[in-house]
């Protein structure tokens, strides 16, 4: 039984009991106990920990998490303090910088010089997670240096039943979906949310260098976000890191 410590752990019991996950479990045990998986075990559900399920306004959908060391913490896109930040998380970064102006340019600055002024982000997500952005991957675990090597083990599963829940609260949200595998969950969100849709979602390339510029970049992503959230008279997203 996995111990979150939110409103999800009532919304989730009946998960862990089920054929899928005992399987994913006794996969993942394995997995841990003979070699190195991302993120450290005790991260796995932190994207849920730290963003409970009523607190939910915006849901970013990664793939599967990082699989170099340190990188992964259990939060799609983010990266622990004073880490080098990957590729697509400086493409989300700019753009962000891009969409919001001047008052979050510091963010890229620092970025391309660590002794420009202005905090020492290393693109650390948290504050979004703490702020009502759900940083959610569609796989939570991976062997180290092998990207989607946990993919088709259950996780899918026990995501698409997370998203499910989100898209059929009836307080609207938005989610923004990059990428092919992101994007090929809007059907499940539509499917869910029922027969009036309420909730915003966004599709565009992944934020990596291999799509980045085939469409990713202009999408103004964090301002439609807050746009959509205040027309629906709820509270918009602080971005600020």
């Amino acid at each position: 039984m996995v111990n979150i410590g939110n409103d999800w752990d009532k919304l989730l019991a009946d998960e862990w009991n089920k054929p899928y996950y005992t399987e994913l479990r006794e996969f993942l045990r394995e997995e841990y106990a003979s070699g190195t998986v991302y993120p450290p075990a005790p991260d796995i559900f932190n994207a849920l920990r730290t963003t409970s399920y009523e607190d939910v306004r915006v849901v970013i959908l990664g793939q599967d998490p990082y699989h170099e060391p340190g990188q992964a913490q259990g939060l799609s896109f983010s990266v622990p303090y004073d880490f080098q930040m990957p590729p697509s998380l400086i493409n989300i970064l700019k753009e962000l910088s891009d969409d919001l102006g001047e008052e979050y340019a510091h963010i890229e600055r620092r970025n391309q010089d660590p002794a420009a002024n202005g905090p020492d982000l290393r693109g650390v997500l948290v504050p979004w997670a703490k702020n009502g952005v759900l940083l959610l991957n569609t796989v939570l675990t991976v062997r180290a240096h092998k990207a989607g090597s946990h993919r088709g083990r259950g996780w899918e599963i026990f995501t698409d039943r997370v998203i499910e829940l989100l898209a059929a609260r009836e307080k609207p949200m938005v989610f923004i979906l990059w990428g092919a595998q992101a994007g090929a969950k809007k059907d499940l969100i539509r499917r869910a949310e029922g027969a009036k849709p309420k909730h915003l979602i966004i599709q565009a390339p992944h934020p990596s260098p291999l799509s980045a510029y085939r469409g990713f970049f202009g999408g103004r992503y964090f301002s439609r976000c807050n746009y959509f959230l205040t027309d629906n008279g709820v509270t918009p997203v602080d971005w600020h890191l």
